[in-house]
């Protein structure tokens, strides 16, 4: 029986959350069934590309400058599939999105699209595009019910939304003491000190500017505490001047981009996010499934996941200021610390296991080609 070849389209293949679960669902899917490609555009963002093919991927780069190249590189898409004999298409992002439904509409190939954020944080035209091409694709994942009630508000599809969450490696995103001890001598932190992170793209809805003003106040009540950022994005300059501004380059870490971040994430003791709005981002889970005690604002599928209270903390996602009283609560409390961890990867291990994820993903996919 020849294998299903289903061709992934992305806007790029930096670390971001969608980004990521492309390269870790495919050590999970069933290769004796289905075949994956993935094509993606902007050539600098490729971090994943080696993590991709090292896991069975086959990547194809097709290269544009601009979100307006990436639609006139339809007809190189549509020729990729014709060599390829592709059966199915699986869009993520808008703008990947809007390319796929124009292969849709001239070649009728069954399309699925993945939805990672509610329609209301999208800019105007991207949201208007949205909605006029819609209905050119055969069905939508939703990464979360934020997400699908919001598509169900904004755009009224004629066509099915399922919801399937984000879901995350746990065996591998599991707390290790050694690269936790080996981490934390590289950045001269003793064994008892705190260290705060998180992981993010540098853009306005992380809101990172905040999150150093935050680290800041509690720096002032617990002077030993420490700081991470890991990430990189346009908003990079802003953030430093803003770390200068406060005085805290000496005590937040800011390592860039990094390929594996499991060796900091067990470095991490406490993962906090202050972001404005999100789908179920993937940083959240890693952190999660290895043992970071949260502390978050309740954006978009956050609130999905944590439970306030027993699997971490939140607070609005306007009120982010208060974040600051679960953190304190937990630097006075170290043992919950731990506590919190340790509830946390519970939680991730039994509700959003990557292999339950795979799982949904494929009979979705069987389903289209069976009709």
């Amino acid at each position: 029986m020849p294998k299903i070849r289903v061709l992934h389209i992305i806007k790029s293949l930096g670390r971001g959350g969608a980004e990521t679960l492309l390269q870790e669902t495919l050590l999970f899917h069933d290769k004796e069934l289905f075949e994956f490609h993935c094509v993606y555009f902007l050539p600098w963002k490729n971090q994943m590309v080696k993590g991709i093919e090292n896991y069975g991927g086959i990547v194809k780069l097709i290269p544009a400058k601009n979100n307006i190249a990436i639609i006139f590189s339809v007809f190189k898409i549509i020729k990729y599939i014709k060599d390829n004999k592709i059966d199915l298409i699986h869009c993520h992002l808008p703008w990947a999105g809007f390319a796929g439904r124009l292969v849709y509409l001239i070649r009728k190939i069954p399309l699925i699209y993945t939805e990672h954020n509610i329609q209301e944080r999208y800019h105007g035209i991207t949201r208007f595009i949205n909605r006029i091409t819609f209905k050119f694709q055969t069905k939508v994942i939703a990464v979360s019910s934020d997400v699908a009630n919001s598509i169900k508000k904004n755009i009224k599809p004629n066509l099915p939304v399922v919801i399937i969450p984000n879901g995350i490696n746990t065996e591998y995103f599991s707390r290790d003491l050694l690269m936790r001890e080996s981490k934390r001598a590289e950045l001269n932190i003793t064994g008892d000190t705190v260290l705060i992170g998180t992981i993010a793209v540098f853009r306005f809805q992380k809101r990172l500017c905040e999150w150093v003003s935050l680290f800041k106040k509690i720096h002032e009540q617990f002077p030993e505490v420490r700081g991470c950022i890991i990430g990189d994005g346009v908003m990079k300059k802003d953030i430093m001047e803003h770390v200068k501004k406060l005085n805290m380059e000496k005590y937040i870490f800011f390592p860039g981009l990094q390929s594996n971040v499991l060796p900091w994430l067990s470095s991490f003791d406490i993962f906090v996010m202050t972001s404005q709005f999100e789908g179920l981002p993937i940083a959240l889970l890693e952190a999660m499934s290895s043992e970071c005690a949260v502390v978050s604002t309740d954006a978009g599928g956050i609130k999905e996941v944590v439970r306030n209270g027993k699997d971490g903390f939140l607070e609005k996602t306007n009120e982010w200021e208060k974040l600051i009283n679960p953190i304190v609560y937990l630097m006075q409390n170290k043992k919950e610390i731990e506590t919190y961890g340790k509830q946390a990867r519970v939680r991730v291990s039994q509700s959003f296991s990557i292999i339950q994820m795979v799982n949904e993903i494929e009979l979705q996919y069987q389903s289209l080609l069976c009709k």
